[in-house]
């Protein structure tokens, strides 16, 4: 790299929005790289603003990061990325990001109705979904998944639901029908 085009972290914070806590975890994870002075402070080169900017749209449109971490071990680390290496990355994320448009299309059309979600709380919950019928389908707003969709994704994996102790008496609350205890 050459010196004019490093940056610290301070001017990669500035120029890309992004906290330097959050850029030294991207680091952590892989997904950019510095080098570092003769005193230990990192510099970037300036294509590491793009991989940043992608970074942080990938997380705002619902990709994780892992999902982002794959999708850039495919590019050049020791060069910025051409229009074909951007190109060839946003084919392979279409069906997801299809996916995720549709989600929120249906999020947007059915949040004034039954979503599946399970809390009976609607009036068209008891047409809908009467005694939580759709919990075999899986956890969550399962009405608001396209169709097909096998591929459930969650942020975080939750553990099922168990026995656990009442906060008042301290009798064992059971999970309920349909669900592990």
């Amino acid at each position: 790299m050459s010196k004019h085009a490093l940056l610290t972290i301070g001017q990669l914070s500035s120029r890309s929005g992004v906290a330097t806590s959050a850029l030294r975890y991207y680091e952590e994870l892989g997904l950019i790289s510095s080098e570092r002075t003769s005193g230990n402070q990192r510099r970037y080169a300036q294509p590491t603003l793009r991989r940043v900017a992608f970074i942080r749209s990938a997380q705002r449109v619902g990709l994780t990061l892992d999902e982002v971490a794959e999708a850039l071990a495919t590019l050049p680390e020791d060069h910025a990325p051409t229009k074909a290496d951007w190109s060839r990355l946003s084919r392979s994320w279409r069906p997801r990001l299809d996916a995720q448009i549709e989600r929120l299309e249906r999020l947007r059309d059915k949040l004034d109705s039954c979503i599946g979600c399970g809390c009976l709380s609607l009036r068209t919950c008891a047409l809908n979904n009467p005694g939580d019928e759709v919990a075999e389908r899986g956890p969550g707003a399962v009405f608001l998944e396209p169709a097909g969709d096998t591929t459930r994704r969650s942020g975080r994996s939750t553990p099922p639901r168990t026995t656990r102790p009442s906060r008042r008496t301290g009798d064992q609350l059971q999970a309920p029908p349909g669900r592990s205890a």
